[in-house]
């Protein structure tokens, strides 16, 4: 059996129950090593065998697989954050379909997550932004034409924006050519809830000078919009005294 884990944002007692028992029982685990926290290892148990997949290709990754499969092994392919996020995933599934191999997916808690909470931010503020759209900037990898951070800037909704801090200055453009004011609130979070994370307010106009200040170069999420640093904001109806609810009724 195969268990695909999202490992949470980074800090180690984020990952779910379930998948910290999972990393307790593995007999082989194949962890991304370039994000994945390595302190998350110490979850498992000494006989187990570790594989970091930052050395490895998609092939090499499926003959460990279906080796431990062939010698009745349990195996868990841990990825960060949520593997449903740019975890590339899917294409590790239709693989093991081909094989027989059975698995599974247990979910994490994404680094988009882990951001508003290094903020204490709510992403859905009543009559600010009610949607979030997570994406990322074209690099050498592309995107669909019509997924362009322009066409989701049109909405104004609250940006999440992925494997992207060492575009800032395209990703600023775009922003702004898409419909986003220069002066629209945004933030960088540096490796969110790690031991060294660094967070900064500031606007889409200076996302690309305040990373240079604070030598942000990579692992960061760019987040944008008005409910980044929303001062005002309608109250939520869920708890309104005057709002009548399936267990509540108003009392004004």
């Amino acid at each position: 059996m195969v268990h695909f884990v999202g490992a949470g944002p980074g800090a180690p007692d984020l990952i779910t129950v379930r998948g910290k028992q999972y990393l307790e029982e593995a007999d082989v685990i194949i962890y991304a090593g370039s994000l994945v926290n390595p302190q998350l290892l110490e979850y498992s148990k000494d006989v187990c065998t570790i594989h970091n997949s930052a050395k490895m290709t998609l092939e090499e990754v499926i003959s460990v697989m279906e080796r431990a499969e062939k010698e009745g092994k349990m195996t868990v392919r841990l990825h960060t954050g949520d593997p449903c996020i740019y975890g590339a995933i899917r294409e590790q599934m239709d693989i093991l379909d081909e094989k027989g191999i059975p698995y599974d997916s247990c979910p994490g808690v994404s680094a988009f997550c882990g951001a508003a909470s290094a903020l204490n931010l709510e992403y859905t503020l009543p009559d600010i932004s009610q949607s979030v759209i997570i994406t990322r900037m074209e690099g050498r990898t592309p995107v669909p034409a019509k997924e362009s951070i322009q066409s989701f800037a049109a909405h104004n909704a609250t940006m999440v924006i992925f494997l992207s801090t060492g575009m800032l200055e395209e990703l600023s453009r775009r922003l702004v050519e898409g419909g986003y004011r220069e002066d629209t609130p945004a933030a960088i979070v540096y490796k969110a809830t790690w031991p060294d994370e660094k967070k900064f307010i500031c606007t889409v106009g200076t996302l690309a000078q305040t990373a240079k200040e604070n030598n942000i170069t990579k692992t960061a999420l760019i987040l944008v919009g008005d409910a980044v640093n929303a001062a005002h904001y309608d109250r939520s109806k869920l708890y309104d005294p005057g709002f009548t609810t399936e267990f509540r009724e108003a009392t004004k």
